[in-house]
């Protein structure tokens, strides 16, 4: 992660997908989470990010995916640069430029790939090369999530209890086992409510207290479970606190539905496939629609084959594990 120079630097991080689930916070401001969570890092969907710091001060500009971004993305972007700003005690605007090749605000963790590699650009643009804890923690107050996509592979994030404490480290590499996320995408809708507003309610649901007590239990197996490559035992537990997760938003005031139809379709689907055809994969969701479908890599082509044989409205991507965020070759804004 060495710095630019010049003021101008570019960065890509990827998305990653939750094992056990990040939901709810101690802490609003710093996004504290109630929970420690673990994730993977999805090699082949990711945001690619270049930031010019412009020299003087002024309104920030932001482009998404060759476009002028709304004026809600750009509040949201311009109060994380407002962070950096007062941490290295500079008023220069910005101009930003970001491209994301899979679908934003659908439930495949964009806005983690996003603040990952917003806040490597940015502090690389300064010159600054932050240790890789630092810039983990830094990203998590633009996304909390985005603080597991700055390390590499299968991902800890650490709750914590104070901004320094709450970090992201890589648990094992992503050549450890070799898994791969078959996404059932059902919709491309951006979702009605965001993760950042549904976090705000998580505590109005009675299933949030008993989640959080019961999450170290569930994050000590899956850690056994992906040391020792135990599909089984990995399988159930990623289900369960999905469920749980979901359970949560179903029950919070007001209540969030994520699900369509045809997620409980794939959900339904995949636990039959594994139960009765023996295929290593089970599902997760985060807030979003969408099926994750997590196999080893050997059952990849029919869990693929049995998600377009189930429904011709599923489209379909796929990622391996892969690396922590990067600073890519500069190019001009």
């Amino acid at each position: 992660m060495s710095p630019s120079s010049n003021n101008i630097a570019r960065a890509r991080a990827h998305s990653n997908i939750a094992f056990i689930k990040y939901w709810g916070n101690r802490d609003h401001s710093l996004r504290l989470p109630a929970n420690s969570s673990l994730s993977m890092n999805l090699k082949d969907l990711h945001t690619t990010t270049t930031l010019e710091w412009l020299g003087a001060a002024g309104a920030d500009f932001l482009e998404i995916n060759g476009a002028p971004a709304d004026p809600g993305a750009l509040d949201r972007v311009s109060a994380h640069l407002d962070v950096i700003r007062r941490r290295f005690g500079m008023q220069s605007a910005a101009r930003v430029s970001s491209t994301n090749n899979f679908p934003m605000g659908t439930g495949i963790a964009s806005s983690a790939s996003a603040f990952a590699a917003l806040s490597l650009a940015a502090t690389s643009a300064l010159g600054v090369d932050l240790r890789e804890r630092e810039l983990s923690a830094l990203a998590r107050l633009g996304s909390g999530s985005a603080a597991r996509s700055i390390p590499s592979g299968f991902v800890e994030w650490r709750a914590g209890d104070a901004h320094e404490t709450s970090y992201a480290e890589t648990f094992v590499q992503a050549n450890h086992w070799d898994l791969v996320d078959v996404i059932a995408v059902v919709s491309r809708r951006h979702k009605h409510i965001g993760s950042s507003a549904g976090h705000l309610e998580a505590d109005s649901s009675v299933l949030q207290s008993a989640r959080v007590a019961s999450v170290e239990g569930r994050l000590s197996a899956v850690k056994a479970a992906i040391a020792s490559r135990d599909f089984e035992a990995f399988a159930d537990i990623v289900e369960e606190d999905s469920n749980l997760m979901h359970a949560v938003m179903m029950t919070s005031k007001p209540p969030l539905f994520y699900w369509d139809p045809l997620s409980l379709r794939v959900m339904q689907a995949v636990r039959n496939w594994r139960a009765a055809d023996g295929l290593r994969v089970c599902y997760t969701l985060d807030a979003g629609p969408n099926v994750h479908c997590i196999c080893e890599a050997g059952d990849a082509a029919a869990v693929k084959a049995n998600l377009r044989d189930l429904s011709a409205d599923v489209e379909i991507l796929q990622s391996s594990a892969g690396p922590g965020a990067c600073v890519l070759p500069r190019v001009s804004v």
